[in-house]
This record gives C-alpha cells, structure tokens and sequence, in this order.
C-alpha cells in the first residue's frame, strides 16, 4: 500500500488570522472567554450610554482594559479599542453640546449629537459581533489613548 507524497513545507496559503492582520501576521488562539470579556467591552458602553445618559460610556472598557491588560492581548486591545472610539465620541458630543448652549447653535450642536450617538451604537454593535467570532475590529477616527 502506498500512500500519497507529503505536501512540501510552507505551501498553500497560511491559515486566516482572527486579527485580521493578513498573512504572516501574528496569530493568537481567541479562548471562548477572552471573547465573552471582548464582548462586555464593546457593549458595555451601550449599557452606559443609557444609564449614564452619555457621560460615562467609556468608563466600561476602561475597566476591561485595566483587568485584562497582561491577561489576553485581545481582549486588551478589544477594550482599548472601544474606549478611545468611545472617547473620541464622546469629545464629539461634548462640542455638540458646547455648540447648542451657546451662540453657534443647534445648526452645527444637533448634527454632531447625533452623528456620535448613531456612530457609537452602531460601531460598538459591529465591534461586539466581530469578538463573537474571535476578531478584533478596528474602529474608525479614534485617539489612541489606550494600545
């Protein structure tokens, strides 16, 4: 009996990467925990938004980021992630309301409101399905506070 030739080394294309870094970037196992923490960092500020009425959203991820900073590299950089999108939106807001109360008006202050309220819901929901899979996703205009 025989059997058929092994394929020669590095053949074939590299296996997907969960980071989405492409081929030959760093490839981590994503455990079924560290996902269920990358998921709590993205919603929690959903969760947030709602009990704090928008002034406390990033405080959620934040606290993510310090409890898993050295424990898993996804979830870390899940949670910095959604805080420096968070807080981007949130500087965002803040000259809405700025522009509201003062003379500049709702012309300029209600657009930017709700331009951070639909990109934060929106953004932290992709962000939640993407750590259900095991991916990290990337959130667009953001200060890069926390890595």
């Amino acid at each position: 009996m025989s059997y058929p030739p092994h394929p020669p080394q590095g053949s074939g294309p590299p296996p997907p990467n969960p980071y989405g870094r492409g081929p030959g970037g760093p490839r981590e196992v994503v455990r079924p925990e560290d996902r269920s923490m990358a998921l709590i960092a993205h919603l929690s500020t959903i969760a947030s938004m709602i009990i704090s009425v928008g002034w406390l959203s990033f405080v959620g991820p934040l606290v993510v980021w310090f409890l898993y900073k050295n424990k898993s590299r996804f979830v870390r950089e899940s949670a910095a992630g959604a805080f420096n999108f968070n807080l981007s939106m949130w500087l965002i807001a803040m000259v809405g309301w700025v522009c509201v109360l003062t003379i500049i008006g709702a012309v300029v202050g209600i657009p930017l409101l709700i331009f951070s309220g639909v990109a934060q819901i929106v953004c932290h929901v992709i962000g939640a399905m993407k750590a259900n899979r095991g991916e990290l996703y990337r959130y667009p205009f953001q200060l890069r506070i926390l890595s």
